[in-house]
């Protein structure tokens, strides 16, 4: 007899981890993980190569028919493919990071990826993360999680992340940029970033990459124990 595959979602806040955590649980589970996130960012690097800025990023949906953009798996992890071209490092400069809210809040563009991810979750076995993930792109998901963490913990791990990548930036800057990214996701008209009433939140603030794996993977096998009791 063949597993039943789940969809799984994470959403919530950026740098709470939501990626880290999606692609250990789909590597554990062997399912496919989808980065919606990258998606937006890949759209935005579109947008900035282009010439396109907060004045008239309106327009940018007059481009969306010259516009593919992938999720791949590799023996290094994820890439994200703009135009068949891999962009998964470009995507994670402070350019992309200031100007990937506001490209969200276009609703031809929402509508255009959420189209794509759908696509890809309908036999289930994905993992996905994002902003409203649970809330719109996948509302039947059988597990929904929302990610949570303390801002200084955040401010943390995305000061990390971008020295790793050798890029230097301000403590400051980067706390005002992710207070600036809360308030535009959770306040958009279009699918705004919320916790649905049937989602299980997660708040890592003080836990470890394992501890909330371990507490994920039990959220997992109580939905897959009571499907096989229903």
């Amino acid at each position: 007899m063949v597993a039943r595959k789940i969809n799984i979602t994470l959403d919530g806040y950026s740098a709470c981890g939501k990626s880290t955590l999606a692609q250990a649980l789909a590597k554990t589970l062997h399912y496919d993980y989808v980065d919606s996130g990258a998606m937006y960012r890949a759209m935005t690097l579109y947008a900035l190569r282009n010439n396109f800025n907060e004045q008239n990023l309106h327009l940018l949906k007059s481009q969306l028919a010259h516009i593919k953009i992938e999720c791949e798996y590799s023996e290094h992890g994820n890439i994200t493919l703009l135009n068949d071209e891999n962009v998964t490092d470009l995507i994670r400069t402070p350019a992309i990071q200031n100007l990937v809210s506001q490209v969200s809040t276009i609703p031809e563009v929402r509508r255009f990826l959420v189209l794509q991810q759908q696509s890809m979750a309908l036999n289930g076995g994905v993992v996905m993360d994002g902003r409203d993930i649970g809330s719109k792109v996948l509302p039947k998901a059988e597990l929904k999680i929302f990610m949570t963490a303390d801002i200084e913990v955040r401010v943390e791990r995305r000061l990390k992340e971008l020295v790793d990548k050798g890029i230097i930036i301000d403590r400051e800057e980067i706390k005002q940029n992710l207070s600036f990214r809360d308030h535009i996701d959770s306040t958009r008209e279009d699918s705004p970033l919320l916790q649905t009433a049937d989602a299980k939140v997660l708040d890592n603030s003080t836990m470890t990459p394992e501890a909330q794996l371990k507490v994920v993977l039990n959220w997992v096998n109580e939905v897959l124990n009571q499907s096989n009791r229903s």
